[in-house]
């Protein structure tokens, strides 16, 4: 029996390699995402605890802290709007590259569907052909016992 051969089997190997790489960015773009979203919540826990620890002290040196942190706090707040501005464009991406990822696995999934069909064919043929074959060889050998009796 022959082998099975199809011809689009480099495409399949590489729209499976495509995907996988895909699935690696978003891995990537996710982690990424998820390490921004902590150190944001880092900062705004950390900044709610000086506000606290602030609001709580009612010695005479809350003013000088009180201060210290108002003037302090505007760099906090530009550090938090960049962090959101990072996650939001994080996000974006991330739903891209999901994006690409499902576009590039439902090519992948609709060649495989190709291939299997192509090889159910593939089979059904060589049985034909072997089916063929054997029936050949039965009448030979039929034609030549009938042969050899006359």
């Amino acid at each position: 029996m022959r082998r099975f051969v199809w011809r689009l089997q480099k495409v399949l190997d590489i729209k499976t390699k495509e995907e996988q790489l895909k699935r690696m960015e978003l891995f990537r773009l996710t982690e990424t995402l998820a390490i921004r979203r902590s150190e944001l919540l880092m900062r705004r826990r950390i900044l709610r605890e000086i506000a606290a620890e602030i609001t709580r002290d009612r010695s005479a040196g809350r003013l000088g802290a009180q201060e210290f942190f108002l003037r302090n706090a505007d760099i906090d707040d530009q550090l938090i709007r960049r962090l959101n501005a990072e996650i939001e464009e994080l996000e974006t991406q991330r739903k891209h590259k999901t994006a690409e990822v499902l576009a590039a696995r439902r090519f992948k999934e609709a060649l495989e569907k190709l291939r299997t069909e192509a090889k159910v064919r593939f089979i059904q043929e060589q049985e034909k052909l072997e089916q063929k074959e054997m029936d050949d060889r039965t009448t030979i050998a039929f034609a030549r016992n009938e042969s050899m009796r006359l």
